[in-house]
């Protein structure tokens, strides 16, 4: 398997050859997620909640999101890697967008970017891909403007609001974005988005008529508790399997069982030990 590119996405949407995309944070879960020939990871600014324990995704500053980007593609040779632009570094002005865009890519060593928000982000969004960088976008429920949208709720559920992601995603798809994340809509106006674009679409909680989709790492496998979105199917309970290792642990270092005559070092003969005691 070569590396991910923009133009294999593209054919694979042209095919009907569902794409598969996963969070990853750093160095050995990249590698994971890299061996098991996932086509894109996407560092998320999840990682607010998933890494550092914060109640949201706004805290997370760029100097955070481009360290964890490092570390994940230090961990990649096939899976193209997208990382999250944060809460506050894009939507003051075209220059702030380019300029952070620029480093996640530069200091990051991204091969993209992903940006929230829908016509209103669409200007800030084509100068950043004038300037070279490829952009996926994301509309629906957007974790980062989640106060505004009155919590974490199904977008787009009638015809007016349908309509408008669909104008979303038709505009930012013109603003030159190559590819756009679908979260928390009905699957019938995920179908009908995904239909209209040229572009492949990624669903998280977008149905099944999505090109793609996306779950975050974490939630799959079981690794974070605090809550489990309806969308998620959780493939395995590693948190379980974890604790338990622990336990098994700490109860062999209380027993004297480890560590055992295998996991320790000679090198000092009795005749030697005897001069220093």
């Amino acid at each position: 398997m070569s590396k991910v590119t923009i133009q294999q996405l593209q054919k694979m949407k042209a095919e009907k050859e569902k794409i598969s995309m996963i969070t990853a944070y750093d160095y050995p879960t990249a590698r994971f997620v890299d061996k098991a020939g996932i086509e894109i990871i996407l560092v998320g600014d999840s990682l607010a909640m998933t890494v550092m324990g914060l109640d949201s995704t706004v805290p997370v500053t760029m100097e955070e999101m481009i360290h964890h980007t490092k570390a994940v593609v230090r961990g990649v040779e096939n899976s193209m890697v997208i990382g999250d632009l944060p809460f506050g570094s894009y939507n003051q002005s075209k220059e702030q967008a380019i300029a952070n865009a620029t480093r996640l890519m530069k200091e990051g060593g991204c091969d993209a970017v992903k940006l929230e928000g829908g016509v209103e982000m669409a200007e800030i969004t084509k100068a950043i891909v004038n300037a070279g960088i490829p952009v996926m976008g994301h509309i629906g429920l957007t974790p980062q403007t989640i106060s505004k949208l009155g919590g974490f709720k199904v977008q787009g559920k009638g015809a007016q609001e349908a309509e408008k992601l669909l104008k979303s995603a038709l505009t930012l798809q013109e603003a030159g974005i190559f590819s756009i994340v679908l979260e928390c809509v009905p699957e019938e106006v995920g179908r009908l988005i995904t239909e209209k674009l040229s572009i492949p679409t990624i669903g998280i909680g977008g149905g099944r008529y999505c090109d793609g989709q996306v779950l975050v790492f974490h939630d799959t496998l079981g690794l974070f508790e605090k809550f489990l979105p309806k969308f998620v199917k959780r493939y395995r309970n590693l948190g379980e399997e974890i604790v338990k290792a622990l336990e098994e642990y700490k109860q062999e270092v209380k027993e004297e069982k480890f560590p055992g005559p295998e996991h320790v070092f000679g090198g000092v003969t009795e005749e030697e030990l005897k001069r220093l005691y």
